[in-house]
């Protein structure tokens, strides 16, 4: 299990028990983790405890964001790259995204 910290917990908590915490990294969801409870810390913070396995799915362009994104997401379709997008080195992905080219 992991724990991710956080200042506050989401209004709609229990709408994402059971949903997936997913990681942007570079501008890309890459993969994400379950989520199975909140818990409340001692120093006032809340923990987001989850599945300690991450699930990759295929690149996806997001933009950066702050805060909570409720979304649906299937990671069935995101797996069913047919563009491509996924295939590609990291690096030149990376650099195709600062240019806004994908």
């Amino acid at each position: 299990m992991i724990r991710v910290p956080t200042r506050m917990r989401p209004k709609r908590h229990e709408e994402l028990l059971g949903g997936n915490l997913y990681w942007i990294v570079k501008h890309r969801i890459i993969g994400g983790v379950q989520i199975l409870r909140f818990e409340d810390r001692s120093d006032g913070r809340i923990d987001i405890v989850c599945i300690g396995e991450l699930q990759t799915v295929a690149p996806i362009p997001k933009r950066a964001h702050q805060g909570w994104r409720y979304f649906e997401f299937d990671p069935a379709t995101a797996n069913a790259d047919i563009s491509g997008i996924g295939d590609l080195p990291p690096q030149l992905y990376g650099r195709l995204a600062a240019l806004a080219l994908v």
